[in-house]
Parts: structure tokens; sequence; C-alpha cells
């Protein structure tokens, strides 16, 4: 929290409420940075701020539903807050979020890079309507690059944005508009960038990342065999690539990199290859097991992680079973279990087999107990191995916590030396709480990476 004294240095002030994925928070992150080389304050959301902004998600309706909430407890914060909306939900429905009581402005796919030429505009207008500024999401084509910094111990590092694959199921492309990147190069110059700062660790992130290069004669492996050479930063973790863009030659790179960890987060969302095909995913069942028996027979210890979505319509219980069975064998670390939502837009929507939303919360339960109980197994497997942990500043009842390099989430007690350091462990234990405690090797071990 800031002191009095550092808010008198300040004539305004300005908070942030971040909704949805690891790209709305690289985002977010880089438009505060802008907010506060001009001089503005950023405090706590739950301050009251001048200028509240948020960035929405609309993945699925609890998330629009979210964006209204988060308005009333702004504009009940404050009377005479400025609140900006601004992300997917304000690019899909910016009329709607207008008429929401206390908003300002919203702002669309492109304009939301602009927050800060807008909220200067307002601050000399004070118009007293609210102003909707969304461009066509087909006029959308400049890739903004971003990056996260002094939320996490990490750093998430967009590398790409848009879609081009128009699942059934999903509205981001009509949200954030075609694939698009930077060159290698100038995804470089920001990766330095965030390596002179106290970062130790950058996910790489992106709405479909294994498409970065798309258009030209560049592509996502030419960028990992680049940024492995970034001084200054020790980790490097790929995020959610689709399984049909994790090449061989990706898995045999991260296998021997001095960077890159054994972590790899696939999207699966069905282990029907019937329900693949009315969700218009571009891979089969077959395809998705290669790349899991790819990674493992290279490195062991990997951790793999699995999005899913249950109750899409036409997912029969026979549908389901054979999901949960593809699962329940597949040699992965934990599962990311997703409730088929309703999207306006959308191909699926005009499906009439509805899955009833009881039967699609009772499958969701499922595998979320499903996915615990891989999680405790993987975790059991690494137990008395030594790995490296990168610990993070939070701290809840004396403890604190950091992740493996194979995303392992170690408990320790909170020693504020070690936060954003790397440590020396071996994990003995696993907790109910999904945590794993460790013996910490050498207290003062700081990990070097190889010139």
């Amino acid at each position: 929290m800031l002191s009095f004294a550092v808010l008198m240095r300040h004539s305004r002030t300005i908070s942030f409420y971040t909704l949805g994925c690891k790209l709305n928070f690289s985002e977010t992150s880089g438009l505060a940075r802008l907010f506060e080389e001009e001089g503005y304050a950023r405090i706590d959301f739950k301050e009251g701020a001048d200028v509240v902004v948020i960035n929405t998600c609309s993945v699925t309706e609890n998330a629009d539903k979210k964006c209204r909430q988060i308005v009333k407890q702004a504009r009940n914060l404050s009377e005479d807050s400025f609140i900006a909306v601004i992300g997917c939900y304000a690019q899909l429905k910016p009329e709607e979020i207008a008429r929401i009581n206390g908003v300002n402005m919203v702002l669309g796919a492109s304009e939301k890079f602009n927050l800060l030429e807008h909220v200067r505009q307002w601050e000399i207008e004070r118009f007293a309507e609210p102003k909707v500024l969304a461009s066509a999401i087909k006029e959308v084509k400049e890739f903004v690059p971003s990056f996260s910094y002094g939320d996490r111990t990490r750093s998430f590092l967009k590398v790409q944005d848009g879609c081009d694959y128009f699942c059934s199921f999903c509205t981001i492309p009509l949200a954030r508009g075609r694939s698009r990147s930077n060159s290698v190069a100038e995804t470089l110059k920001v990766a330095k960038e965030v390596a002179q700062t106290k970062v130790k660790e950058i996910v790489l992130t992106g709405v479909n990342i294994g498409d970065f290069g798309k258009g030209n004669d560049e592509n996502f492996f030419d960028l990992v065999k680049a940024l492995d050479e970034v001084k200054g930063i020790e980790r490097f973790r790929i995020s959610s690539i689709e399984p049909n863009l994790l090449s061989n030659e990706i898995i045999e790179f991260v296998q021997q990199s001095k960077r890159f960890v054994p972590h790899f987060h696939i999207p699966l969302q069905s282990g029907s290859n019937e329900i693949l095909r009315g969700m218009r995913r571009r891979y089969n069942r077959e395809l998705y097991v290669d790349r899991v028996n790819k990674i493992k027979s290279l490195m062991p210890q990997a951790c793999i992680g699995v999005d899913v979505i249950v109750g899409y319509p036409g997912e029969s219980k026979e549908h389901f079973l054979e999901t949960y069975q593809f699962l329940n064998e597949l040699n992965v670390s934990y599962l990311h279990v997703f409730t088929y939502s309703e999207r306006n837009n959308t191909v699926a929507i005009r499906k009439s087999d509805v899955v009833p939303m009881e039967e699609r919360r009772e499958r969701s339960k499922m595998l979320q107990i499903l996915s615990e109980k891989k999680k405790r197994y993987f975790y059991e497997q690494q137990l008395n191995k030594t790995f490296s942990v990168l610990f993070e500043a939070q701290e809840n009842n004396g403890e604190m916590f950091g992740f493996t390099e194979n995303y392992i989430k170690v408990k320790s007690t909170y020693n504020p030396e070690w936060v954003n350091t790397i440590k020396q462990v071996v994990p003995l234990s696993v907790n109910t709480d999904g945590t794993v405690n460790v013996e910490i090797l050498v207290d003062e071990f700081a990990h070097e990476m190889s010139a």
C-alpha cells in the first residue's frame, strides 16, 4: 500500500481489476506502467481510485456476470471514479457494457492500448454519457507487445495475440481478431527488457502461441531457440500450446534446453474423437496421446496439464465416460476443467442436443476429483528427488510458496530473504492442500545459468 507521502506526490490515482487469462494480466501490467510513467499512483482496487480500469474476460457467462459485479463495487467505493471497461467482453458487447450503471468508457480490442490518451480526453471534456470505442474486429491487425511486472514473481510475456481456429464453442477470435505476432527479433527486445528487472522466470503467453510467426518465415520453434540464449532470465515456461502445434523438435529442444523448463499445458477439451470433430478441433485423441508419450519418453519428470470441457452439446454419458477413461489412463499431471457455457455468435449455441446444467456440474466434479488424484500421484512420484524452487512473495500464516521447474507447488516456513530466489530442495511429503513439504538443501544456493 502506498504511504500518504507517496500519494501526495501524485495528482491522481489508478487501480486495475483483471479478469481471465495470463494474457490479460500481461496487458494490464503494460497499461499500468504507462499510467505510472505519466505520474499516476497505482493503488489497490479496494481503495477507490480516481481512475478504475476493469480488464474483462468473456470465455464463460460467469465472466460477464463478474464484470457487472466489479463495476458495481467500483462505483460503491467511489461515486466520482472514472470507470473504463476493456478486454474481450468489451469488444464483444460494448453497447451492453455501456448500459451498465456506472461505466464511463468502453474500449475494444484495438482502442484499449490508447487508454491513457482516452483518459486524458475525458479529464478535459468530462462527457456525461458513456463513450464507446470499439472497432470491428476484422480491422484489428496490429500486435502490441506487453509483459507483466511487479504483480508476481514470474512475468507473463505476450508473444502472440488472436486466433484463426474458430472452434465451435469459442468467442476469442471474435474478441481478439486474427492471429498475429511480432518478429523473433522484436520479441527478443521485450524479453531482454524483462531481463533487466528482477524477474527470474518468464511465462510465454498468448491466445495461440504455437501460431507465433504465422504469415512470415518464422515460427514458434525459432522463438524458443532464440529465447533460450537470453541472459538474465533463468527460466522460460511455455503456457498453453495446441497439441498439433507442439512439434517433436520443440519437445526435444526443451529436453536439452538451458532455460526452458519441463512443463507443458496442452488443451485437450474432449477424449472423444466425435466430440472433438464437433468442436472443430484440429487434432484427434491419437495425436494427443502421441504428444504426451513423446514428452514423457524424453522427460519422465515433466509436468503435463490438460484443459478439458464437459457438457458440450451432444456429449452423451458414453462420450463423457470415454473422456474420463481416456484421461484416467493418460500420463498427465493435472486437469483444468471447464463447464461448457453457451456463448452468443458461436456454432455450438445453435445445437439442440443440450446437456442439462446439473449433468454438466456433476461431470465437472468427477473430473476435478480425478485431477486431484492425478496431481497427488504426480507429486508422489517426485518425492526424494532434487529440484530447484523459485519462491514467491505471498505469505500465508507464516508460510511461503514456490514452484519447481516441473511445476510442483512447494510450501516452506516464510523467510523474506528467500522471496524471488531459487533454492535447491528435496520434496519430502504431499499435503492435503495440494502442496509439498520440502527440505532446503543449501540455504544460500542461488541457481546460476550457464552463459
